[in-house]
């Protein structure tokens, strides 16, 4: 399997809180979730949850052993929860937590895992795209966020509002009917879309962080039949390159949202059997 990959930080001056890696026959995409300014919370930040829960998953694929990969995931929860359990105060909703998107050719097969608001596309060949994301998110984001429709931005009133939605978004968080997230809670990972296919007919496929499928939603450059033929022809950076252009042409969205980080990565070649790699 061939990997190429590109990530940009949404604001200069801060870190870039995604994280995105490969090992053979696997890839993982992470886009990172916090508040700034919660130190005491956290001393360690979102990039330092992103980069050690990306790199607990990282260790654990490549052992190319099939193993599912809710387990995978949640037993790299445990263990990022771990490392920092001890001096940081991780029940609070505002500690570090993240989406997470992972593929694993596997024995012929292509196995997928999505958990919040990340996007995985498929280039199937004569079919066009299958775009898989988990959508509990957005939709919990949505209904929360509706008591703002209508409020004059600036006010007391909005602010009020404001708060009041924050406050209910996050009491949906990793909850029976809301949306779950990475975060301290192993039992999250077994909340994710998950599927596998035959790799047979898969051409290619790209993982994309919320900041970078900007270019197809809300900006509407593309189509995710377009994004595969980017990709194709120019790879992951070009389709960064054309979200912050829109993004320095509208730098107020008509959804009023801020740049973000923006990662994509990209794979090709993919394996049509199983490695002959031994296990020990």
């Amino acid at each position: 399997m061939q990997v190429s990959m590109a990530t940009s930080a949404g604001k200069t001056g801060r870190p870039n809180e995604d994280f995105a890696g490969a090992v053979p026959g696997a890839a993982v995409l992470l886009d990172g979730a916090g508040i700034p300014g919660t130190e005491s919370i956290c001393s360690h930040g979102v990039t330092w949850y992103t980069h050690r829960l990306g790199g607990a998953l990282l260790g654990r694929l490549s052992r190319d052993d099939g193993r599912d990969l809710a387990a995978i995931l949640a037993d790299a929860i445990s263990e990022t929860a771990a490392d920092h359990r001890s001096t940081c105060d991780l029940s609070d909703p505002s500690s570090p937590q993240a989406t997470v998107a992972i593929v694993r050719a596997h024995q012929g097969r292509l196995d997928h895992l999505l958990l919040a608001d990340s996007f995985l596309v498929l280039d199937l060949a004569g079919d066009g795209p299958q775009v898989i994301t988990d959508e509990r998110e957005v939709a919990s984001r949505r209904l929360c966020s509706a008591p703002l429709e209508g409020v004059a931005t600036g006010t007391p009133e909005y602010d009020r509002i404001r708060e009041s939605c924050v406050q209910a978004m996050r009491s949906r968080r990793n909850q029976p009917g809301g949306y779950w997230i990475a975060k301290d809670d192993p039992r999250a990972a077994e909340e994710a879309v998950r599927g596998s296919q035959s790799l047979d007919g898969l051409a290619s496929l790209a993982l994309l962080s919320n900041g970078a499928s900007r270019i197809v939603s809300p900006y509407g450059l593309t189509d995710w039949p377009g994004v595969l033929g980017l990709l194709g022809t120019d790879g992951p950076a070009e389709v960064i390159r054309r979200v912050r252009q829109a993004e320095a042409r509208d730098p107020v969205a008509a959804d009023a949202r801020v740049p973000d980080d923006a990662t994509v990565v990209h794979c090709t070649h993919l394996p049509r059997r199983h490695s002959s790699r031994g296990h020990r």
